[in-house]
């Protein structure tokens, strides 16, 4: 893969994946093409069945939801979601927009609701606000969890060992792992992870200034920083993280 092929599948894979569930295949058709010329990468399915089909096999930052479909309400797509644990940003997109329709939506788990007809760049406004909300929630989830014999306190910037003993971290060690952490197990890019570390993604430094500090890191978290358990490098994507958990 050339570095031009990996930076396209770098940036792909950087935007967020928004899965669009509605049976009228015009309005389907219009919400796709407009969020996907605004910065998203869109999947969809004409209803509950089909998109469970799509979340088996690929993972979502976000859902946008009709009520009414053949088959399965979106009330009921969405409970049956909340019921086992998933816990996706989604918006409730219908044309029903009374009081009781738009509070059964909350109750079954939507964060945010829209009625039709709308405004599709109102749309994008509340996705990035229901996304916003869900890194803010995650990240605070990630300020305090285990790795190996470690555990990261975000709140003092220090890691604990088993034995109690304390290894303080600089202020970009905290936000680096900070990063990794609100994507544990999956490989997060230099240039995402230098905008969380207040760098310069444009730098032609950048991405050794991440190096630097991803190596200064496995120092004191790894017994084998040549052969590190936890914070490991994928090839042509970045850095993960392995938490417990």
């Amino acid at each position: 893969m050339t570095h031009a092929e990996t930076k396209t599948q770098q940036n792909y894979a950087q935007k967020p994946h928004i899965l669009v569930i509605d049976d009228d295949a015009r309005i389907r058709e219009l919400v796709v093409r407009y969020l996907s010329d605004h910065d998203f990468v869109v999947l969809s399915a004409c209803d509950a069945s089909e998109a469970r089909e799509v979340l088996e096999h690929f993972e979502v930052d976000a859902l946008v939801v009709d009520v009414m479909m053949p088959g399965q309400t979106g009330f009921e797509f969405l409970k049956e979601l909340r019921g086992s644990s998933n816990d996706i940003p989604s918006i409730m997109l219908t044309a029903l927009g009374e009081i009781d329709d738009r509070i059964e939506g909350l109750e079954a788990g939507a964060d945010d609701y829209l009625a039709k007809p709308f405004e599709p760049r109102e749309l994008v406004l509340r996705l990035h606000a229901v996304l916003k909300r869900g890194m803010a929630a995650k990240a605070k989830l990630y300020m305090r969890f285990r790795f190996g014999p470690w555990e990261f306190d975000g709140d003092q910037g220090v890691l604990i060992g088993d034995d109690e003993a304390q290894v303080k971290l600089t202020t970009m060690e905290v936000s680096l792992i900070k990063a990794l952490a609100a994507k544990a197990g999956e490989p997060v890019s230099r240039d995402e992870l230098a905008e969380a570390c207040g760098v310069d993604a444009a730098s032609k430094s950048s991405g050794r200034t991440i190096d630097v500090q991803v190596t200064r890191l496995r120092r004191k978290i790894e017994e084998n920083t040549k052969s590190p358990r936890y914070l490991q490098t994928v090839r042509g994507q970045g850095y993960l993280l392995r938490v417990d958990g």
